[in-house]
């Protein structure tokens, strides 16, 4: 089922910005009158709570790591890279090891050790199984190495799971 159905499906059927107007011109009820809150009035809202989405291109998984690559090189402060990492985790897949090297590279420049520390604690919640996360543990230990990243394992060992 593509997004636009599903969008489609939860809007409704669409209406006018002009038709809240209409309801103020109608004759209203003796208690709506007298400053009473009556319920079905409250019901005929025309709002949607659905955001638009700025394109109908949905975005293969090069592409997601191509995007957030480069949001990770224009980094430039703590809050950004959280920002940026809470976005990409909150995709239903796991972002790529060329994406989390980029992470831990951006975590270094703006010299946020627990977040380098949490984007492999992020990784472990994300994966369906130890054998996945202990291969990106492997294509990700030289630059762990390199940058002195320790894991959450590493350092409170009594916690290990």
């Amino acid at each position: 089922m593509s997004v636009s159905m599903l969008r489609a499906a939860v809007r409704g059927p669409s209406s006018s910005f002009f038709r809240a107007n209409t309801l103020l011109a109608r004759p209203q009820p003796l208690a709506a009158r007298a400053g009473l809150v009556v319920p079905s009035m409250l019901a005929t809202s025309s709002f949607s709570t659905t955001t638009r989405m700025r394109s109908d291109h949905e975005e293969t998984f090069e592409e997601f790591s191509a995007r957030y690559e480069k949001e990770f090189d224009g980094v430039q402060d703590v809050f950004e890279l959280q920002r940026n990492l809470n976005n990409a985790f909150a995709y239903d897949l796991v972002p790529s090891a060329s994406v989390l090297s980029a992470a831990l590279k951006a975590a270094r420049r703006v010299n946020d050790f627990p977040t380098a520390v949490r984007i492999f604690e992020g990784i472990k919640a994300k994966v369906e199984n130890k054998g996945q996360y202990q291969q990106y543990l492997d294509e990700l230990k030289p630059l762990r190495e390199e940058l002195g990243i320790t894991l959450k394992e590493d350092l409170y060992p009594e916690e290990a799971n």
